[in-house]
């Protein structure tokens, strides 16, 4: 990213670095070095190039490691065990045991096996099936029907209506009056509050902190100690006195007054009309018809059959056999035994594992670029502001737009192309006349589309503005 970055800011530099001196005259009979006026064309000329970048790529590589690691080996040890074994002793012994045994005995015997055969014989016949039909008879009938109306009747009446009059009264009100005076008493006057330590004895007070009877032990507890002294003071002694003291109030008075009202009452009227109606009923008749059915009456025969039958009775016989006894005793003796216990230890091992991690590479990748530079030369101009060409004939000025400021040129980029190179400045009649003055390398060529460099013996002059 960083190289394209790099061909880029070159190839803007080549862009305002590349302008080439003025195109040389083709002839110099028809186009004379005295007077003659020029101007500077810009061209645009596209390099090919070849540029290389790098593709970041991610390949997974496997490292092999050298790991130390543990398996379980079982091995197998034996030990002995010494057991007591009951191993038993047969003894064997005859005696007669005398039992019964049956003895089948066959015999054969005929048994009636005679049997019925039902067969059946299908006959037609017909019934008589009565049933009953329902057939709908509307009939239209008449009812009267009554209702009520209630009808207005307005009438004037008269009402009460309550006011209230406020009616002065004169009250006689008793008034007490204290007609007392001061007087000499004694007043017991606390000192201090203090407390002193006293014997109590047992008994229930209440707990400030719950409110509840609790029970005090006896012993010294901290009781106030009242004491204090008696004073004379001066106090009232009231002396109550009535008094008759005449009071006017007013009373609220309630007058009535006869006020005319019109009242609209309504009264109920019954009237009668006639509302016709429909009543469906259904009438019942009774028909009959034949139904087919098909009976099947069934025909026994019987059929003669002896079959024989093989019948099995038991014979007793008693028999005498010898039957051989074996008993059955038991000796101990003692063995010894190896048991076989299995015991697992862990064993190192050298292994190894493959363990994969990300490695990144760059790939370059080569791809081919257009680098735009600008090619500057002159062309001379007739005394009428047209472009003269080759052959002296002035030619048509070109449709690209010709900039109206002359662009500034850029430092020059190093590099080994030779576009890189910055082109010099037009002179002015005065220095080109200068034999002092050398004319400045133009750069190579490197499309067949651009224009011929400037030969230095052309003089450059300033241009001036079209005057048509």
């Amino acid at each position: 990213m960083s190289t394209f970055r790099t061909l880029l800011l070159g190839s803007m530099g080549m862009l305002v670095a590349g302008v080439a001196s003025a195109q040389e005259a083709c002839c110099s009979a028809c186009m004379p070095c005295q007077g003659r006026e020029y101007r500077l064309v810009f061209r645009t000329v596209y390099d090919q190039r070849q540029v290389t970048a790098y593709r970041i790529e991610y390949e997974t590589v496997y490292e092999e490691r050298q790991e130390t690691r543990y398996r379980s080996v079982v091995e197998t040890a034996c030990r002995e065990r010494r057991y007591t074994v009951a191993r038993p002793v047969l003894e064997t012994a005859e005696r007669e045991e005398h039992y019964t045994v049956l003895r089948p005995v066959t015999e054969t015997q005929w048994r009636d096996a005679s049997y019925n055969v039902v067969r059946y014989v299908q006959e037609t016949a017909e019934r008589e099936e009565h049933y009953c039909v329902l057939r709908p008879v509307v009939e239209t009938f008449e009812r009267e029907e009554r209702y009520l109306v209630q009808r207005p009747v307005v009438q004037t009446c008269y009402r009460t209506e309550y006011h209230t009059v406020m009616q002065p009264v004169v009250t006689q009100q008793t008034q007490y009056v204290d007609r007392g005076c001061f007087a000499q008493q004694m007043v017991f006057k606390p000192a201090w509050f203090s407390t002193r330590l006293a014997w109590q004895p047992g008994t229930t007070t209440v707990d400030p902190a719950t409110g509840m009877a609790v029970y005090q032990k006896p012993g010294f507890y901290w009781v106030p100690n009242n004491r204090g002294t008696y004073e004379v003071r001066r106090v009232w002694q009231p002396n109550v006195m009535a008094e008759q003291i005449q009071r006017v109030a007013y009373v609220p008075q309630t007058v009535a007054a006869q006020v005319p009202v019109q009242v609209a009452s309504y009264q109920t009227e019954q009237v009668c009309r006639k509302v016709p109606y429909q009543v469906c009923r259904t009438v019942q008749e009774q028909c009959v018809r034949k139904v087919p059915y098909t009976v099947c009456r069934p025909v026994i025969e019987h059929v003669e059959k002896q079959v024989p039958v093989q019948v099995c009775r038991m014979v007793a016989e008693e028999r005498v056999q010898k039957v051989a006894v074996q008993t059955c005793r038991m000796a101990y003796e003692e063995r010894v035994e190896q048991v076989p216990y299995q015991v697992c230890r862990l064993v190192e091992f050298q292994e190894t594992v493959r363990v994969p991690h990300c490695v990144e590479k760059r790939i370059p990748v080569t791809y081919t670029c257009t680098v735009p530079r600008v090619v500057c030369y002159r062309e001379p101009i007739a005394e009428c502001g047209q472009v003269v060409s080759e052959c002296g004939v002035p030619a048509a000025v070109p449709a690209s737009p010709i900039p109206a400021t002359r662009p500034v040129p850029a430092p020059s980029v190093t590099g080994a192309d030779g576009a890189n190179v910055q082109p010099s400045l037009p002179v002015g009649p005065h220095e080109a006349q200068s034999p002092a003055a050398e004319p400045t390398p133009a750069a190579p060529r490197s499309s067949p589309t651009e224009p011929a460099p400037p030969k230095p013996e052309d003089k450059m002059v300033p241009v001036k503005p079209s005057t048509t």
